[in-house]
């Protein structure tokens, strides 16, 4: 994997790059949809690349649980498997095995886990999740690390972070020792982590840039904790991570969460958020969020957004999807799968267009004079944070 970096906007820190990899090119700052059982839900691989996704994620946990690395191995790799023929990033399986805390314990270098599938017994370490992800055969490849909830102890976050530093070196030096299987290179990542403890996160950055990684990722954020911390953070470690080498925040996130980051310094995002909100009725326009179920939509016969080009905005009006809806019909859920994800992607092209053409800072002002963030200091919000705080707890009990 080689990476270019072509512009640094100016006064932010926003970049525009290139990231060559043995699958095909990835224009940064990039939008990665989430492909978890080896597919984006909803959506064909010839829709993807029509919406313009370059790079794709595919889940370690779920895809060793279902089809299995037996049926991935006998398919020639997972980009055979899925017929993708354009780069392909894998977790390692950390943060699920982190989200499996009351099914999973960890003795020395090894996470024992129930699966939440059947309740079978599985184990995790760093070098079977490189064993499972050389089976795969993803361009990128992350360390295995343990993700800090939120909220969590400095004591918690320090032994957490020492572990995970172990770890990441040992997932290395496993990756290293083997070929990859399927003709094609892979690029190892490392994970910075350290909760929302800022000595802790500039020691983990210093660690895994001595140790050498292709790129480096914040893991750890966008867990629960409040967006001024997030961004902060951010910042922070983004002015002390190499500038030569990629920087991907790991499971953002909303549209505004996505061009703050890229004014931080971020190149590379990923989050269910699209498609799963798809599902669920939320469309993403650049006015900010809408419901389409909602009875306001029943004789509107505009399009989901009038700037849009997408394939629903080019086809079918605001009454039409709102009726698909209501009728509880799968075309509803695809074609605004089709939307959402176009849009998280186009925002992230036109984010690398601004800095190329040395406008981002106008492009980053316009786009939130325009589009209306969702409150994320609401009651509902603060119940869910506290909801998550307590269910950590009790786990931790």
């Amino acid at each position: 994997m080689k990476f270019t970096l072509q512009k640094i906007s100016n006064p932010l820190s926003a970049r525009a790059g290139i990231i060559d990899t043995d699958h095909g090119r990835i224009e940064t700052p990039v939008f990665m949809p989430v492909g978890t059982h080896a597919t984006v839900k909803a959506l064909s691989n010839t829709e993807l690349k029509e919406a313009g996704a370059q790079v794709i994620l595919g889940n370690t946990y779920h895809l060793y649980l279902r089809p299995g690395m037996n049926v991935i191995e006998a398919a020639g790799g997972l980009h055979r498997f899925m017929n993708w023929d354009k780069p392909i990033l894998t977790d390692s399986g950390g943060f699920q095995v982190f989200s499996l805390s009351h099914l999973r314990k960890i003795e020395g270098d090894i996470s024992t886990f129930r699966s939440h599938l059947d309740g079978s017994l599985h184990q995790f370490s760093p070098q079977i999740s490189m064993d499972i992800q050389r089976t795969l055969g993803s361009d990128i490849v992350m360390v295995f690390d343990e993700c800090t909830p939120y909220p969590c102890d400095y004591a918690y976050a320090k032994r957490s972070l020492d572990l995970t530093h172990r770890w990441e070196k040992l997932s290395k030096a496993h990756l290293r020792s083997q070929e990859p299987l399927w003709g094609h290179g892979q690029a190892l990542f490392g994970i910075v982590q350290g909760s929302v403890y800022e000595d802790l996160r500039m020691q983990s950055v210093d660690v895994l840039t001595h140790e050498g990684f292709a790129g480096y990722a914040i893991g750890g954020l966008a867990v629960g904790e409040p967006k001024e911390i997030m961004y902060d953070l951010t910042q922070k470690i983004c002015d002390v991570l190499p500038s030569e080498q990629p920087r991907y925040l790991m499971g953002v996130g909303k549209p505004e969460d996505i061009l703050h980051s890229v004014a931080r310094g971020v190149d590379m995002m990923d989050c269910v958020l699209p498609t799963r909100n798809a599902r669920n009725g939320s469309v993403y326009t650049w006015d900010g969020k809408i419901n389409i179920k909602n009875q306001q939509y029943k004789n509107d016969f505009a399009p989901l957004d009038n700037e849009c080009d997408c394939y629903a905005c080019r086809n079918h009006s605001k009454a039409y999807m709102h009726h698909l809806y209501r009728q509880n019909e799968i075309l509803g859920m695809r074609l605004n799968t089709i939307h959402n994800i176009h849009f998280f992607l186009k925002l992230t092209r036109m984010a690398r267009e601004a800095v190329l053409n040395a406008h981002f800072p106008e492009f980053y002002r316009d786009f939130f004079a325009r589009y209306r963030v969702e409150d994320d200091h609401s009651e509902a919000n603060a119940l869910h944070r506290e909801q998550r705080r307590k269910k950590f707890v009790i786990r931790e009990t």
